[in-house]
């Protein structure tokens, strides 16, 4: 191998480990954590309570909110995220101070990620709670990028004042109960 040649190698092999080192020092931050929660701006949604034709963060003043982002097609909202989902809201079905939103953040699978689907998802786990369509072929998510998610399933938690307090891919069931329940106990 000519020297000018091992020296380009060994150029981009540096240049490689360098922005490998970096993206590692400086990960991309997800979540929102302890901050406001921004709107939600989805159009499209069903479940949703009499008399209202959309929803957003504004409708949920003094509650709790538990907003799980999922996408039909993806394993681990079915083996963890909707199992949890459905532990919850059966949990605090007569609780009027935690509301519950699922909304399909769809980036990925468009064609099978649609709206209709996400209505059959919700029906096989016999879930009637608020559920929104963001995110398809023709522009990605908003809320996945205001609400900075790494994918699906993602579970945001909004304390009654509106600021995020949980921003992850999954937290388990009695975890989420007693933090919820931490939550209703602090003063709006």
């Amino acid at each position: 191998m000519s020297q000018r040649i091992l020296y380009g190698v060994m150029t981009l092999v540096a240049a490689v480990c360098l922005s490998a080192a970096s993206a590692v020092a400086n990960p991309r931050t997800l979540g929102i954590l302890n901050q406001k929660a921004p709107q939600w701006l989805i159009t499209d949604w069903f479940h949703l309570p009499k008399g209202k034709t959309t929803l957003d963060i504004g409708d949920f003043k003094g509650k709790v909110i538990y907003l799980y982002c999922f996408q039909s097609w993806c394993p681990g909202c079915h083996s963890h995220g909707f199992p949890t989902l459905q532990h919850l809201t059966r949990h605090y079905v007569d609780n009027l101070e935690v509301a519950f939103v699922a909304v399909q953040t769809t980036f990925e699978g468009y064609s099978v990620n649609t709206l209709d689907k996400a209505k059959t998802t919700m029906a096989q786990y016999q879930l009637t709670i608020p559920t929104g369509q963001s995110g398809g072929r023709e522009a990605g998510s908003a809320l996945m990028r205001t609400y900075r998610t790494g994918g699906t399933p993602w579970t945001i938690i909004i304390d009654k004042n509106g600021v995020v307090r949980y921003n992850h891919f999954h937290i388990d069931a009695e975890q989420a109960i007693q933090f919820i329940d931490q939550l209703r106990q602090t003063p709006m």
